[in-house]
C-alpha cells in the first residue's frame, strides 16, 4: 500500500491522538464513562495524579470538545465533569485498547467487555450496514480503505 493510500488513516489517528493522546487523558475519559465526576473524585479515583496536570487534562479536554464542565457551586466556583456525546464516542476505543493491553500484558487474560449471559469475552468485528457484511480488517486488505 502506498503512502499516499495510508494518508486518510495516518490523518485521523494523529488527529483522535492530538485531541485524547496522553495516558491521564484516556484515564480521565475512563473515569467518566459511568457518569458526571467533581475534581476530587477524579483524582481519588486516578491515585497518582497531581492535581496541576489533572487540572491541565480537563482543560485541554474541555477545549477538544470531549468533556463539560458544570458548575455546580458558584462561591468558590466548583464544576463536574461529564463527558459530551464526542466523549461518549470514545468508549468502544477505550474498550478495545482495554482488551489488547489485557491480552498483550497476559495472554491468558481476557480483559474488555464480556457476554453476560455466558462470560464469554466479545471480540469486535468491522461490519458494513450498507451492504449487511463482516469485513476482516487487516491493514493491507484491499476491501478496507479510509476516506
Amino acid at each position: 500500500m502506498s503512502k499516499m493510500a495510508e494518508q486518510p488513516a495516518d490523518d485521523g489517528l494523529q488527529a483522535a491522538l492530538a485531541r485524547v493522546g496522553d495516558r491521564w487523558s484516556l484515564l480521565v475519559v475512563d473515569a467518566l464513562l459511568p457518569g458526571a465526576r467533581r475534581f476530587g473524585e477524579l483524582q481519588e479515583e486516578l491515585g497518582g495524579i497531581a492535581t496541576n496536570v489533572l487540572s491541565q487534562r480537563l482543560r485541554q479536554l474541555e477545549r477538544e470538545g470531549v468533556i463539560v464542565a458544570v458548575p455546580y457551586s458558584a462561591h468558590p466556583p466548583r464544576h463536574a465533569y461529564e463527558l459530551t456525546a464526542a466523549g461518549r464516542d470514545l468508549a468502544g476505543a477505550l474498550l478495545l485498547l482495554t482488551s489488547w493491553g489485557s491480552r498483550h500484558t497476559d495472554p491468558a487474560a481476557e480483559g474488555g467487555p464480556h457476554h453476560h449471559a455466558c462470560g464469554t469475552a466479545l471480540e469486535a468485528r468491522w461490519y458494513c450496514p450498507t451492504c449487511d457484511q463482516l469485513v476482516d480488517h487487516e491493514p493491507s486488505d484491499p476491501q478496507v480503505h479510509y476516506v
